[in-house]
């Protein structure tokens, strides 16, 4: 089949290999075993001599035909899914990061993430956050033992956004692995490979299933690093296509080790989903450029994160990098309004912690999912008493700013 558009190629994945049946999705796949009638060729699976399936824990068809999907998304040339995105970015620190390792991320970072990395320390990694709106910051920060740089396109829930090209530049001349999570963004809106990421961490809970129904996470190996160059991979693991060396330790270490698997019920949601995936973006993107305007000229409201608006520090970053600006704002409300009160008066809007479903979502972000971090590294990282984050679904826009509007008033 000749190279196809986006939705096309999702749409019709699963029939580039056979299905059982003549059936248009790869069916669930619920054997944890699988069989083989000659012994010797179970053995040369293990020894990756062949591709087959050893052991669930490892591989599934169904989850397979989801990775294929997300490869495919990414214009990369592997994936490996996991059972949430924390599990795809906790897999990629235990795999291929030791002690001694020196380890740069955004000072912006969600949460949890946040936490993930700020447990390094235990493990004799050393951590350097650093404001990734700044360039020279980041040039900074590097050190004859840093491996990696790990990075978010737009941050969770403030919006900041670095140059990815130019941190993509100086990953390449260190010779360092470039992280970048593209879940805000999601592969529709942005491909991280065209600003050099070595490898793309999607929560595929978000965007990508859309529907709040099924957890997953994946990282794909765009091709573009030279694993030759890393001296952390175990000899065992360097066979074959040597863009494959990396991926093939984080599947072995940080999949097969730890047990972090996705189920194939999760992974036949999650495919399905996929489907759909530009049609919501388009939708909860136009949405969210219209109620990020609405926000910015309304009195009850102090500021408005959103890179879709010319006022946003990085609206230009984001106008080059991405097709459009994405589902995810935040608004900080005026000092008179309590944040629990607002939310309480909205009615169709929900009150939740997800993002990228295709229902408009709320919470208050200081009280919640940033609380543990403390006042003082939320106040680094812009996030008020008053700011709630928004994840804009595919509601019809009329109604989502008569909720929001009778909210504020």
């Amino acid at each position: 089949m000749s190279k196809k558009g986006f939705t096309t190629t999702i749409l019709h994945s699963d029939r580039s290999k056979a299905i059982e049946h003549g059936a248009l999705h790869k069916p669930i796949h619920t054997s944890v075993a699988f069989e083989y009638r000659h012994s010797r060729d179970i053995a040369e699976v293990f020894q990756g001599k062949k591709s087959g399936y050893t052991y669930a824990r490892q591989v599934n068809p169904t989850v397979t035909a989801l990775e294929d999907k997300v490869t495919a998304m990414e214009d990369g040339v592997a994936t490996t899914c996991f059972s949430t995105g924390m599990a795809a970015i906790t897999a990629f620190l235990f795999a291929l990061l030791k002690e001694g390792d020196h380890f740069i991320a955004s000072s912006f970072l969600f949460g949890n993430t946040n936490s993930l990395f700020n447990s390094l320390g235990n493990f004799g990694i050393d951590v350097s956050f650093v404001d990734i709106t700044d360039t020279a910051a980041v040039a900074a920060a590097f050190r004859a033992n840093t491996k990696a740089l790990f990075v978010e396109t737009i941050a969770n829930p403030c919006t900041q956004i670095g140059d990815l090209g130019a941190i993509g530049d100086l990953c390449e001349q260190h010779g360092v692995v470039y992280i970048v999570d593209n879940t805000m963004t999601s592969p529709y809106l942005f491909r991280p490979k065209a600003v050099k990421a070595s490898m793309v961490v999607n929560s595929l809970t978000k965007c990508v299933g859309g529907h709040g129904d099924a957890l997953g996470g994946a990282i794909t190996e765009t091709g573009l690093f030279d694993w030759r160059q890393f001296d952390n991979l175990i000899d065992n693991y360097k066979k074959g296509d040597p863009r494959l060396w990396g991926m093939t330790q984080i599947k072995k270490k940080g999949l097969r080790d730890t047990g972090a698997t996705l189920a194939p019920q999760a992974a036949h949601i999650l495919a399905l989903g996929a489907e759909t995936l530009a049609l919501r973006q388009e939708r909860s993107s136009a949405n969210a450029l219209s109620l990020a305007q609405f926000f910015e000229a309304h009195p009850k409201v102090n500021k408005v994160y959103y890179p879709g608006l010319e006022s946003h520090p990085q609206h230009a970053i984001a106008a080059s990098n991405y097709r459009t600006f994405g589902f995810l704002m935040s608004i900080e409300l005026h000092d008179s309004i309590d944040c629990f009160d607002f939310l309480d008066a909205l009615e169709l809007v929900v009150v939740s912690s997800n993002l990228g479903d295709n229902r408009t979502l709320a919470i208050p972000v200081a009280h919640t999912i940033f609380y543990e971090m403390g006042a003082a590294r939320r106040a680094e990282m812009g996030i008020a008493d008053g700011t709630v984050r928004l994840s804009i679904g595919i509601e019809d826009i009329d109604d989502l700013i008569a909720d929001f509007e009778r909210a504020l008033a």
